[in-house]
């Protein structure tokens, strides 16, 4: 059974800085391409980074570029978002997410395995 837990999530100011991991269990992480999405309140789920397979490519939502960097470690089967300069508008539940595909893909049907989420609330 795939199982993709998240952590790290929780309450921080404006300006700061948090750590989400995501452990992934049922699979080996180095055959999937992973990303983490979040969904702020009344609005949908959004892409907010990507990770390829090998590592070698990454992409990132527009507002998040030069704050948020994705890494996978696949010895230990965990993807991180770390993220700095929080703004209010980064407050959301953020969710992992993986698939049996060798690039990122930016939408919620290009992934198959999806964790339970945590929150993010930022404050000014």
């Amino acid at each position: 059974q795939v199982q993709l837990v998240e952590s790290g999530g929780g309450s921080v100011q404006a300006g700061g800085s948090l750590r989400l991991s995501c452990a992934v269990s049922g699979l080996t992480l180095g055959t999937v391409a992973a990303a983490w999405f979040r969904q702020a309140p009344g609005k949908e789920r959004e892409f907010v980074a990507g990770i390829s397979r090998s590592g070698s490519n990454i992409k990132y939502e527009d507002s998040v570029k030069g704050r948020f960097t994705i890494s996978r470690d696949n010895a230990r089967n965990s993807v991180s978002l770390q993220m700095s300069s929080l703004n209010v508008d980064d407050t959301a539940v953020y969710y992992c997410a993986a698939d049996l595909a060798y690039e990122a893909g930016l939408n919620e049907p290009d992934y198959k395995y999806w964790g339970q989420g945590t929150q993010v609330t930022v404050s000014s």
